[in-house]
């Protein structure tokens, strides 16, 4: 292996990702790589939190708001798309940083995509119809009986990541959890992941008023520009889907920032779960004047 390093700076939505991000690519004078799952699309700006026009400018990003909703974008093509962005990024720098809480996208281009078997029609057609029959409660509740420890961890209002670990069962009879983490694909770079933390009730304060912020700055809008796309698989989103709801009657405006806030919160304990079974240096982003340094100690122990 080589003495190239990809650093992965992971935690929850909130947290300050961003920031220390930045601050560590002007240190290190080198660029970064966004595997935040839904700031890869153009038409997402206000609900994702997509780093600021002076942020982007002052330091190379790559993922960000270079697809379309209208494109399919998963994690396997993060993977391929990454790897070849790193091979020209490590040929002017040592290091790399990587930036965002989608724990599945970071994962493919550290280590490689888990290889699941080929599912069978009847299978698919049979967790489908499930879901058109009974909604989304009737997959949570066979998840939660079928897979415990996925259930713990997958965003349980995402009806296509809950379809596909159900199909993965019904065609193995093994949960979909038992293929995680089977990977490690030879890479020819190190991988380092720093991840932030903040107490629990700092955290989800931080997420309620960033909230506010968001609808502030136009978030409503935003959504109601994207209405007409939202079954397409980029606005099964947070911060999106509420205001849908809104829009067809279901929540009044207060009910849905209050709805935004809380399914925000729930986000990010289920990325603290995914996260702290990581083998991590953890950066406490309480005392954030000292983070960059401890963040920096962490970078030079590994050299």
């Amino acid at each position: 292996m080589s003495n190239k390093r990809l650093l992965y700076i992971a935690g929850p939505t909130g947290v300050g990702k961003t920031a220390l991000s930045i601050s560590m690519a002007k240190e290190l004078q080198t660029e970064i790589i966004s595997c935040d799952a839904r700031q890869c699309y153009r038409e997402m700006t206000i609900g994702t939190a997509v780093p600021n026009e002076e942020d982007r400018a002052s330091i190379p990003h790559h993922f960000i708001q270079s697809k379309s909703i209208h494109q399919s974008f998963d994690a396997w093509r993060f993977e391929k798309e990454g790897l070849n962005l790193l091979e020209q990024l490590f040929k002017k720098h040592d290091y790399v940083i990587m930036v965002g809480g989608s724990g599945l996208y970071a994962k493919a281009l550290m280590d490689g995509m888990d290889k699941f078997p080929e599912i069978e029609p009847d299978s698919v057609s049979k967790v489908k119809l499930l879901y058109q029959k009974n909604g989304l409660d009737s997959l949570q509740k066979l998840l939660k009986e079928k897979d415990p420890d996925y259930y713990k961890m997958v965003d349980l209002k995402n009806p296509r990541r809950l379809i596909r670990a159900l199909e993965v069962f019904e065609a193995t009879k093994k949960p979909y959890s038992s293929f995680l983490g089977q990977s490690n694909r030879q890479r020819t770079f190190g991988s380092q992941i720093l991840l932030l933390q903040l107490p629990r009730n700092k955290l989800y304060n931080d997420i309620n008023q960033r909230v506010e912020l968001m609808v502030k700055d136009g978030l409503e809008r935003e959504a109601q520009r994207l209405y007409s796309y939202k079954n397409l698989p980029a606005l099964q989103t947070v911060g999106y889907r509420e205001w849908f709801d809104h829009f067809e009657g279901k929540y009044s405006r207060e009910e849905t920032i209050s709805e935004i806030q809380k399914n925000t919160r729930r986000y990010a304990k289920r990325q603290i779960t995914w996260f702290n079974q990581l083998n991590t240096h953890v950066i406490p982003m309480d005392v954030p004047v000292k983070a960059i340094k401890i963040a920096l100690d962490c970078i030079e122990s590994i050299s």
